[in-house]
C-alpha cells in the first residue's frame, strides 16, 4: 500500500497547490467576468437555472475558461464530459456522443460536453459534433484562445453563443490573493501574515497578472518567510528571492508610474523612437496594463500628430484592438509597431488647438443663432418662416463647392489654423478662407 492510498481525498486536496485549492466553486467566487456572468447577466441566469446553452468560451490564457466550465460542472444536474482537443480524436467524440445518447435514453439526463482548446479540432472533428449539438443530444462548451470567428466552423458557431472572457485586472487578482490569505480551509488563513506595504501589488507585477502563478508564488512566500512571534513576515525581498527577478520601483498609482508614462508620451511627441521603446519596455516589464498604454497612444495620435498623418490614429486604434484580442506577450509587438510609427510620424496639434479654441469661445458665447438658411425647415411647416431658404446645395455646383456663410453672423473667429505639415484634402481649406 503506497502513501497516497492511505490518504483521504481531503488530505490529497490539501496538498495540492494553492491555485488549485482556491479554484472558484461558484459564480460568486469567479472574479473579473461581470460582463459575461456577473449579476443580472443572461448567462448567469441560465447557468443557475441549469439551462446551459451550447457556447464557445473565448479569451486569453488565465481568463478563467476552464474554471467557468468547472463551476458549471459543479452546478449542473447534467452529465458532464470533458475532452481535450490536444489528445482527443473523432473516436473519442463518437464515444462521448454514444454515452450522451444512452444517458438521455436510460436516465432522461442530458449531457454537457466540454472541449478544451476546441480550435485545435480540424473541420472533420468539428463536423462530427454538429448534428448532435443541433438535435440537443449534447450541450457543447468549447474553450479557445483563438478568435472563434476564424477557428470554429461557421455552421457549428451559428449554434453556439460566443462568450468572451477578458484578462483579469490587477484589482481582481488582488482580491483573489486577499481571499487566499483569509481562507482557513482552502487557503492560507491558518497563518498569521504581516504584509510589507505594496507586497501584493509587487507580486501581481512580478507574476505578469497571472492569478495562478501569483497564488502559487504567494504560498511559497508564506512557507519560506521568516517568523517573528508566530507571525509570518512577507517582504518584497522574499519575492525577489523566490522569483529571481529584480524588483522595479514601479507601482500603479505611484510617482514612478506617472513619471514613466509621461516620459514615454514626451518621447513619442519628440520623435525619438529609441527613447519611446525604452520606456515602453520598462512599463511592460513592470506589468503596466497594455491597454492603458494603447489608450494614451490613441490620444497622442490625435493631439500631437493629427492632420500631419491622419493614419496615425488608425494605427493607434488598431494596436489597442490587437492587444484586446491577443493579450500579452504577443500584444507587445503591435504596441511596439504603433509606438515606432507614431514616433516617426510628422507632428501637428492643429486639430487639438481648433477644438479647444472653439470650446472656449462657446463657453463664453453659448447661444448665437444658427443662420436661417442652415436651419431645418422640414419639420412643422418651418420652411414658411424662412428656415432652410437660400441654402446652396454644394453638389449642384462645379467641384461640389459653393462659397456661402456657415457661421452665425456674430462669430468672427477662425478656429482652425492649419499646421505647416497638415495633409489637407484638395484645396477645400483655401476655398473656405
Amino acid at each position: 500500500m503506497d502513501l497516497f492510498s492511505q490518504m483521504t481525498k481531503d488530505e490529497i486536496k490539501r496538498k495540492a497547490p494553492l491555485a488549485d485549492r482556491m479554484r472558484p466553486r461558484n459564480l460568486d467566487e469567479f472574479y473579473g467576468q461581470n460582463k459575461a456572468v456577473g449579476p443580472g447577466s443572461v448567462l448567469r441566469a441560465l447557468i443557475l437555472n441549469d439551462r446551459v446553452p451550447s457556447m464557445i468560451l473565448y479569451g486569453p490564457p488565465g481568463s478563467g475558461k476552464t474554471t467557468l466550465a468547472s463551476i458549471i460542472a459543479n452546478l449542473t444536474q447534467a452529465k458532464f464530459i470533458t475532452l481535450s482537443a490536444v489528445t482527443s480524436g473523432v473516436a473519442d467524440i463518437r464515444s462521448a456522443i454514444q454515452n450522451s445518447k444512452e444517458e438521455l435514453t436510460l436516465n432522461q439526463r442530458r449531457t454537457i460536453l466540454f472541449i478544451d482548446e476546441v480550435h485545435r479540432f480540424n473541420k472533420a472533428q468539428q463536423d462530427a459534433l454538429l448534428p448532435h449539438v443541433e438535435d440537443g443530444t449534447i450541450s457543447l462548451i468549447g474553450a479557445t484562445t483563438e478568435n472563434p470567428m476564424f477557428s470554429v466552423n461557421k455552421a457549428l458557431l451559428s449554434r453556439c453563443r460566443i462568450v468572451e472572457l477578458v484578462s483579469l485586472s490587477n484589482e481582481d487578482i488582488k482580491k483573489i490573493l486577499q481571499n487566499a490569505l483569509l481562507d482557513p480551509e482552502r487557503g492560507l488563513g491558518e497563518f498569521k501574515v504581516d504584509l510589507e506595504d505594496g507586497f501584493l501589488e509587487q507580486l501581481i507585477i512580478l507574476t505578469s497578472g497571472d492569478a495562478r502563478q501569483a497564488l502559487n508564488t504567494l504560498e511559497l512566500a508564506v512557507l519560506a518567510a521568516p517568523r517573528e512571534k508566530e507571525r509570518v513576515q512577507l517582504t518584497k525581498q522574499i519575492l525577489e528571492d523566490i522569483i529571481q527577478k529584480p524588483l522595479l520601483n514601479y507601482t500603479q498609482g505611484g510617482d514612478e508610474h506617472y513619471d514613466v508614462i509621461s516620459a514615454f508620451i514626451k518621447s513619442v511627441r519628440g520623435s525619438d523612437p529609441d527613447a519611446a521603446i525604452y520606456y515602453l519596455a520598462r512599463m511592460l516589464y513592470a506589468g503596466e496594463d497594455p491597454l492603458f498604454i494603447a489608450r494614451r497612444l490613441i490620444i497622442l495620435a490625435s493631439e500631437d500628430i493629427g492632420l500631419a498623418d491622419p493614419f496615425a490614429l488608425t494605427m493607434a486604434v488598431s494596436a489597442a484592438e490587437a492587444i484586446n484580442r491577443i493579450g500579452l506577450p504577443e500584444g507587445r509587438i503591435p504596441l511596439s509597431e504603433a509606438t515606432i510609427y507614431l514616433s516617426l510620424a510628422p507632428k501637428s496639434n492643429s486639430a487639438y488647438l481648433a477644438i479647444d479654441k472653439a470650446l472656449s469661445y462657446v463657453e463664453k458665447n453659448p447661444n448665437p443663432n444658427v443662420p436661417r438658411h442652415l436651419r431645418d425647415g422640414s419639420r412643422g411647416g418651418k420652411e414658411a418662416l424662412g428656415f432652410g431658404v437660400g441654402y446652396l446645395y454644394p453638389h449642384d455646383y462645379p467641384g461640389h463647392f459653393i462659397k456661402q456663410n456657415y457661421l452665425p453672423t456674430e462669430v468672427k473667429e477662425n478656429f482652425f489654423k492649419p499646421g505647416e505639415l497638415d495633409q489637407l484634402p484638395g484645396n477645400t481649406q483655401e476655398k473656405n478662407r
